[in-house]
């Protein structure tokens, strides 16, 4: 009775191996840009809570000292009224250097709705 190898040779599960660390990496950086973007959405919602533009302004950037991001600052709001309700709005894009020539790029948006 003849038997058939199974299993991964050592050149695919290098390659695995490669391909699971390069994805690692990746998620490695996307995580703090993540968590980076729900700082930012909780500080927008705080703010919101104000009533004019310069206090909301104020209360942004009192929130972006305190959870430490750099992306976006009170000056890049953008503050809108509706229906007698402050809307803090925001947008911004960040890189991740992936190598060379290449980079991740998150393009974020979001508002305190």
């Amino acid at each position: 009775m003849k038997s058939t190898q199974r299993g991964m040779s050592l050149i695919g599960l290098l390659f695995v191996g490669g391909v699971l660390a390069f994805l690692g990496v990746i998620v490695a950086q996307a995580v703090p840009v993540m968590l980076e973007y729900q700082a930012i959405i909780k500080a927008s919602k705080k703010a919101a809570q104000e009533t004019t533009v310069a206090t909301v302004r104020a209360a942004f950037d009192r929130a972006q000292a305190i959870d430490d991001f750099s992306s976006v600052a009170g000056k890049d709001l953008e503050i809108t009224k509706e229906d007698d309700k402050v809307v803090v709005s925001f947008a911004y894009q960040r890189e991740i250097p992936l190598g060379g020539p290449v980079y991740l790029t998150f393009k974020l948006q979001g508002n305190s709705k």
